[in-house]
């Protein structure tokens, strides 16, 4: 069983805190590894290593920056075994997962790569005689990075790619389920070449960090993807102490189905869009919707296909549910299945457990009034709704406080447009599932889902501060 120190200033180091925490597969229950965890003292030292390297990675050519991110995506292309070994045993991930992930992973990275050269601003006319008026974009600092369990490798890799390419340091703290992903993050980027103490990975508990990752001087902006109680929270203390900050948070996803949809189609992307990692992903499609004349055999029909999902463990092929990875998770599920059938919801399949496996579970007549109708799960349940109609079913998809994604299946090119405009969600897919994500897209959600937008041009944005410059030519006529 292998030991990891926190990684800073480009070597591993041991923790000062002296605290260590096993990583769990949570397939097995077996300890994968045990990880130095970072205390206060430890977050200092890389915060410090942090703020002498961005003095020196500001000032790096573009080029040589996107030469970076294009050998990291090589080293995970080469690595891209041992990657999906470490997924499949640190994170629950499934063969198929695991592939998508590292896949994808490799995919950001040259994204990431090509936007290193497109840090742009903008010329204007002025209406002061003889000034040269234009804007520029200068990177933040030191932003601290909070990553999620779910997606390790690639939401880790987004949550610290764009904010480098952008000429910012970081300081990376990987989820408490899957700090080993994290350190190999910065093993990729240090066999890659970029510059010692750029990136920085402590993992650990934010309770024994204290308030210094989030609140010194240092820090000029946080990134955090996981749950909006925790988001809210992040966002109030960076507030307070003017940082900015960017949140990628939890979501109660509607899948709209309207009666001129194709039905095999309509449940075949009803199916991927809840059970992908055990629904463990914020994009899960977990509200489906469907008008009543689709109703009934839609019912019948995903009920025989989740039923035939394989559940089992995640390194046998063709398993779809492979374990949760919080032990905690599957009787908090239980609860709210259980709940929504006392309250009138019919159990079509699934609706138990054992240890770490929850079976994969399909709930018919699904009611706003039932708990499940807003409360994320975060394991793989599909909760249907019968719309009266087109216009009723828009609005059970925007009843709600979540606003992330969200997907209409139908072949009315008048409704499709309506609906992308109407659905209060960051991210709309018309005839596609509510699981989609791509390196340049404006990602991210409204309402308690996020703020502000992660990918491409729209992250670099988000990891630059814009500055107006004029230029006078002449002297300029004062009035006294």
């Amino acid at each position: 069983m292998s030991e990891y120190q926190l990684h800073i200033g480009g070597r591993y180091q041991a923790a000062e805190s002296g605290l260590r925490a096993p990583s769990l597969n949570p397939a097995n229950g077996e300890v994968l590894a045990t990880v130095q965890q970072a205390g206060e003292s430890d977050v200092l030292r890389a915060l410090e290593a942090a703020q002498c390297a961005f003095n020196g990675w500001k000032q790096v050519l573009p080029s040589q920056r996107e030469a970076v991110f294009l050998k990291a995506a090589d080293v995970v292309d080469e690595r891209a075994q041992e990657l999906r070994d470490l997924l499949i045993d640190e994170s629950g991930s499934t063969l198929i997962k695991a592939g998508y992930e590292v896949h994808h992973a490799a995919a950001f990275l040259r994204g990431m790569a090509g936007e290193c050269r497109r840090v742009t601003g903008e010329t204007y006319s002025s209406d002061y005689a003889g000034v040269k008026s234009y804007s520029i974009r200068r990177p933040l600092g030191v932003v601290v990075a909070i990553s999620p369990f779910n997606f390790p490798l690639l939401l880790g890799l987004r949550k610290i790619g764009w904010a480098m390419a952008a000429g910012n340091s970081v300081v990376l703290k990987p989820s408490e389920e899957t700090p080993v992903v994290g350190l190999k993050i910065a093993e990729i980027f240090q066999q890659a070449g970029l510059p010692d103490g750029v990136l920085n990975v402590i993992p650990g508990r934010a309770s024994d960090m204290g308030d210094a990752l989030l609140a010194d001087p240092r820090v000029k902006k946080i990134t955090f993807t996981g749950s909006s109680e925790v988001g809210k929270m992040i966002a109030a203390k960076a507030a307070a102490n003017l940082k900015k900050f960017t949140l990628e948070l939890g979501g109660k996803n509607p899948l709209v189905i309207l009666e001129d949809a194709d039905l095999d189609y309509a449940v075949n992307t009803a199916t991927f869009s809840n059970f992908m990692h055990q629904g463990q992903i914020c994009m899960t499609g977990s509200r489906v919707i469907v008008e009543a004349g689709l109703y009934d055999e839609f019912c019948r029909r995903v009920a025989a296909k989740v039923a035939a999902l394989k559940t089992g463990s995640p390194r046998e092929p063709g398993v779809v549910i492979g374990p949760l990875i919080r032990p905690t998770q599957p009787a908090f599920i239980q609860e709210q299945v259980e709940s929504a059938v006392d309250d009138g919801a019919r159990l079509l399949t699934g609706g138990k457990y054992e240890g770490s496996y929850y079976l994969p579970t399909v709930l018919a007549d699904v009611t706003e009034n039932m708990s499940i109708f807003r409360t994320e799960c975060f394991g793989p349940v599909m909760s249907i709704i019968k719309a009266d109609d087109y216009l009723h079913a828009l609005t059970l998809a925007n009843d709600s406080d979540y606003g992330l994604s969200s997907a209409v299946l139908t072949n009315d090119l008048q409704k499709a447009l309506h609906c992308s405009e109407s659905l209060e969600t960051g991210m709309v897919h018309i005839n596609g599932p509510t699981v989609r994500d791509e390196a340049v897209v404006p990602f991210g959600g409204v309402k308690d889902s996020g703020f502000g937008r992660e990918g491409g041009r729209f992250a670099m944005e988000e990891f630059t501060e814009l500055k107006w410059v004029t230029i006078q030519t002449g002297q300029q006529q004062y009035p006294f």
